[in-house]
Order: C-alpha cells, then structure tokens, then sequence
C-alpha cells in the first residue's frame, strides 16, 4: 500500500531542481523553496536518495520530470520504463509529471541526448498516441517540454510553436515552457524567441523552466548549447518577464544540472525569480484612483504611471509602519521569501 503525502499543490513561485549534493542540506535545514522537482530517471530503483526524498515529499511540493521516455518513438513507448515511471508517480504522488518532446531510444538503445522531431502530420500521430499511453497508464495530465535544438528537419511542414499546440488539442496535455530552451534554439536556428512563445496556447501552460546557458564559437559561428551550468543569464530572463506578462504566474523551476552550486545560489537565483513575478504582477494590477491625504506636513509626491496632474501627498513613514503592523512576521533588517512584503 503506497503511503499517503499531505496534499501539496504546486504553488505559481520558484522552485529548484533537487540535486544529490544538495539533499542533505535540504533535509538538515529545510530552507524556504516553492517546491522541488526531480528526475524521474533517479528514483526508479530502491536507494537513500529514495528514502531521503520521500521526507522531503512531507515538507515540499513535488514535480516530476522525465528525462528518457522518448515521446518521439515511432517504435511506441518502452513498457518497462513506462511502468517504472508510473510506480515513481504511485510512490512520491507528485503535483506535476512532466516529459521532453523529443526522441532518445533507437533499436533499443538509449541515447545520451534528446533529439528533435521532424514536426509534420506523421510525427504529430505518434507522439499523440505515445502522450494517450501515458496519460492513460498515469491517470493524470502530463506537461510536455519545448526542446533546444541545434539543428531542424527541412521537411518539417510545421513549426514546433504549431505542432505543441495541436498536441495540447488531441491529448489534452499541457506544456511546460522551458524558456531557456526557447532562448537557445530561436539563437541557433535563427527565429524569433518572443513570437513562439506568443504562439502557444497560454492557458495550456502549466509550468516554465529556467536555466543558464554555455556560449560556443565554432567557425566563426556563435552556438548556444544547453548545459543548465551557470545562473539564468539576461536575455533569458527578458524572455520569462515577456512569457509572465502574456499568460500570468506560473509554478516556475530554476534548472542547474552541470557545475552544480552551493544551494544557496540556486535558492537565490529562485528568490530572484519571485521578485521579477511579484513586481510584474504589482505593475499590470488594475489602475485605482488615487487618494488625496488633506495635510500639509507631508511632501507631495507624483506616483510612477498616474497622471501627472494628480499628485498624492504620501506619508512614507506612518506608510512603513502600516506595512509592518500588516505584516507582523517581517522585520526591518532581513527580507522573507514567504508571501510576506520584501523590505
């Protein structure tokens, strides 16, 4: 009889990928994350990682990630691999389940990599019929990932942006935008970032990925590769504020799989993540008039997006003090991640 969690949903704030190095920390501190997200592939058998996170399961919400299903397989899905998948999701009953729309797996063998599809008419039948399988053996939707590509099929008759949309319409899957992968592959196949992302059905987003990016020359040419080894870089996170103001907050994940840091760097690169989402959301909340404070002791101040003509006179401090008194658990000298005002 599988054991029972206590019912965590994932929340729409920044989590962190869980990474060996990182679970004991994480079991001895217990430090402030949204919520964790693991490989599938790491828990398949029997270790302490298993036991380890089944105690964080108890404190944190879970997603989990597969990594080697090959959706793309014109052969059909691995039974053995899908059946140890779906006792990983019996066991750790996660929020979010989730795979790469890609292949891996070639007369049997496994391959190291996730590879694209050719995006037409023929892949879009298998790999529904391959997302039917498995949402039918999980009895649960499933969250297909955008892949990052170095190269594409010139007999594609649709682009990738196209071919997940008419998935979430025949399986009734969700995504999972990984806007880093959107970053890397727009750079090194030459099509506009901002635009697939406008392209995809935003209600069918139900997570988004972030993650760093390697730098390669080669002959003269700039190629982007996908190593998850460094923090979220500029441009990426340009794109996560685009993505955000299009389709709202969602659960997001902070990736980092190679030269994997101290976890305070990823807590932090989570934190950052939390704040670019809050002050989105605070900028676009809808417009209020604003109220005239009748003394003259305080300075009047003009607020960023009124009217000029509408000056307030705004009392800063008694304001600071109003905030503290709702607050109550935050003090002056620190910030807290928890839902609390960051001072």
């Amino acid at each position: 009889m599988p054991k029972t969690f206590p019912t965590h949903p994932v929340p729409c704030a920044a989590g962190i990928g869980l990474r060996s190095i990182h679970i004991a920390e994480m079991l001895s501190r217990r430090p402030a994350a949204g919520w964790l997200e693991v490989h599938a592939e790491n828990y398949m058998g029997q270790s302490a990682a298993v036991e380890a996170l089944e105690k964080l399961r108890e404190v944190y919400p879970l997603s989990v990630h597969g990594v080697g299903l090959s959706l793309g397989s014109a052969s059909g899905l691995d039974r053995a691999h899908l059946e140890r998948l779906r006792l990983v999701c019996e066991r750790f009953q996660p929020a979010i389940v989730s795979e790469h729309l890609a292949w891996s797996v070639a007369d049997g063998a496994y391959l190291n990599d996730l590879l694209p599809l050719r995006y037409d008419d023929e892949a879009l039948a298998i790999v529904s019929g391959n997302i039917g399988r498995l949402q039918d053996t999980l009895k649960r939707q499933v969250f297909i990932e955008n892949l990052s590509a170095y190269l594409a099929f010139a007999e594609s008759s649709m682009t990738e942006a196209e071919f997940l949309s008419e998935l979430v319409n025949r399986t009734g899957c969700g995504l999972l935008l990984d806007v880093n992968n959107v970053h890397v592959s727009a750079s090194n196949l030459d099509y506009d970032a901002l635009a697939f992302i406008d392209a995809l059905p935003a209600e069918a987003i139900g997570e988004i990925h972030l993650a760093g990016h390697a730098v390669n020359e080669v002959d003269g040419d700039v190629i982007l590769i996908d190593d998850h080894g460094s923090r979220v870089p500029p441009a990426v996170w340009s794109l996560y504020a685009h993505a955000l103001r299009r389709i709202g907050p969602r659960p997001t994940l902070i990736e980092w799989d190679t030269d994997v840091p101290p976890l305070d760097v990823l807590l932090g690169e989570a934190m950052w993540a939390d704040m670019l989402a809050r002050s989105i959301a605070f900028d676009e909340r809808p417009e209020e008039p604003p109220v005239a404070v009748p003394d003259s002791r305080f300075e009047t101040m003009k607020l960023p997006g009124r009217d000029d003509t509408s000056g307030i006179r705004f009392p800063a401090l008694a304001a600071i003090a109003a905030v503290k008194a709702a607050c109550g658990k935050c003090a002056a000298d620190h910030c807290r991640r928890d839902g609390h005002v960051l001072h």
